[in-house]
C-alpha cells in the first residue's frame, strides 16, 4: 500500500508534554461528567457501549508498525503522546527504542514523588529501554 493514502495522523510522532497530559485529564473528566441518563438509555435498549480494545500492533514489547513510518532520531528514548485511541483517556505514554521496541508507562507520579516530567524519571526509563 502506498504510504500516501495512510493516514496522515499515523505519521506523526508528538512528545508527550504538559499540554498532553491535561489533555487525557480533561478528556476523563469529561468521560466521567457523562450524564447517566445517557448510560442507562444504552443499556435499557440493549444495546451495549462501543468498547475501544488495545491495538494489537501496538501492544506493548512489540516492534512498532512500518506503518507509522521511520521514527525521527530527536524522539528515540523521549516519551511520546500514545497512537492507540484506546489509551487517549488513560494517563500513560510511550516511549520507542532504537529497535522500534514500544514501551508504555503511567503519567502518574512514580512512588508518590517522581512526575512523568522529572529528571531522575526520564534518566531511569532511558536506562530500562536501552539494549
Amino acid at each position: 500500500m502506498d504510504p500516501s493514502f495512510w493516514p496522515s495522523e499515523a505519521n506523526r510522532f508528538r512528545l508527550f508534554t504538559p499540554e498532553s497530559l491535561a489533555a487525557i485529564e480533561q478528556r476523563i473528566a469529561e468521560k466521567k461528567n457523562q450524564p447517566d441518563q445517557v448510560k442507562g438509555k444504552n443499556k435499557d435498549r440493549g444495546v451495549e457501549e462501543d468498547k475501544l480494545t488495545p491495538q494489537l500492533d501496538l501492544k506493548i514489547c512489540k516492534t512498532l508498525p512500518s506503518l507509522y513510518g521511520d521514527i525521527p532520531a530527536e524522539f528515540v528514548g523521549e516519551p511520546l503522546e500514545d497512537f492507540d485511541p484506546y489509551y487517549s483517556d488513560h494517563k500513560t505514554f510511550m516511549v520507542v527504542n532504537k529497535k522500534r521496541t514500544i514501551f508504555r508507562f503511567t503519567a502518574t507520579p512514580a512512588l508518590c514523588i517522581f512526575g512523568p516530567f522529572n529528571l531522575v524519571r526520564k534518566t531511569a526509563i532511558k536506562i530500562l529501554i536501552d539494549s
